[in-house]
């Protein structure tokens, strides 16, 4: 199940408290202070991720705190600062932090964004130490880590769209030029989430199969229609045994017109798809019919290799 939106409420870790003690030993029954410092707490940041699930676990979680700094201890010994916890969801989500309306947009999955800052540990004693004051009686405590609460909301980003009707081959062909595992079968709606993968440095995403009245809410196209708005390129996947290549296209077109007439702009390669299990006729046929549209057509299949590189060369040049 895909979840694409949820409130969140997240505590970075508060700083740890300095130490109010004094040097007690065999040596010496008053010694000075010696209190050492707190730890700070632990940041929290968000990362992006190729797993359009990764919401998922939010659905029934819906507080994340970071831990809490060490408190300074006697003998000079610092607390130990918190580890940062890392949050990682899915390109394209969309953090608000409410009570300030600030937006960050997680594009990619090499940066971490800091959402909420961690405490600073409080001073130990021994920092308060002067020539005026030998005994400080007072150390600091820790500051109290952010706390807020979020709206992410999830708009997969990726380069590259696969679009088409359902069973049109778009898993198959996510499979083969990426590294991603999508469920495939021989029926309708196979795919009932988004599935992503990254084709060298190009994330690629299979958009599930729309069908007429998608834009209206019919199917599962309505659901993922939006995801399509941040593709840079689609690839229309049409199966070339189809009997009608002109109706598939139009039908996903449609759809685009109604939903969001800039979808239409978006460049796009044509895509014949199972080559395999057509004649060389219906192909050459279809490829006629569909270059009318104006667009480039590339016959395809998984297992012709020189068709898929030709493919990765075209999308390399769009890109």
């Amino acid at each position: 199940m895909l979840v694409d939106n949820i409130n969140l409420h997240i505590k970075a870790g508060n700083g740890g408290n300095g130490a109010a003690t004094f040097l007690r030993n065999g040596q010496k029954a008053k010694g000075g202070p010696d209190g050492g410092n707190g730890g700070n707490g632990g940041n929290i940041y968000f990362q992006g991720s190729t797993n359009v699930n990764d919401l998922y676990e939010f659905r029934f979680k819906k507080k994340i705190t970071a831990e809490d700094g060490v408190p300074g201890k006697h003998k000079k010994l610092f607390g130990k600062n918190a580890p940062h916890l890392t949050i990682c969801v899915p390109l394209g989500t969309r953090i608000t932090e409410i009570s300030s309306g600030i937006v960050n947009e997680i594009t990619d999955i090499t940066t971490s964004v800091l959402i909420a800052k961690g405490g600073k540990g409080g001073r130990g004693n021994v920092e308060f130490k002067s020539s005026t004051n030998q005994t400080p009686l007072y150390a600091e405590k820790g500051t109290l880590g952010e706390e807020k609460k979020l709206l992410l909301e999830l708009r997969l980003i990726a380069d590259v769209g696969l679009i088409g009707l359902p069973n049109s081959g778009k898993s198959s062909l996510l499979s083969v030029l990426t590294n991603a595992t999508p469920k495939i079968g021989n029926y309708a709606f196979t795919t009932l989430e988004p599935n992503i993968g990254i084709m060298g440095k190009y994330p690629i995403a299979d958009i599930p199969g729309l069908i007429e009245g998608a834009s209206k809410g019919r199917g599962l196209g309505i659901e993922f229609l939006k995801h399509i708005e941040k593709t840079k390129v689609l690839v229309h996947c049409i199966d070339s045994a189809n009997e009608d290549v002109r109706k598939a296209y139009e039908t996903v077109r449609n759809e685009f017109r109604q939903y969001n007439i800039s979808l239409l702009d978006k460049p796009e390669i044509i895509l014949l798809t199972k080559t395999d299990f057509s004649d060389e006729k219906t192909i050459k046929n279809n490829i006629k019919i569909l270059k009318k549209k104006g667009k480039k057509v590339l016959p395809s299949s998984i297992y012709d290799q020189k068709s898929l590189d030709r493919l990765k060369t075209e999308l390399e040049v769009l890109l």
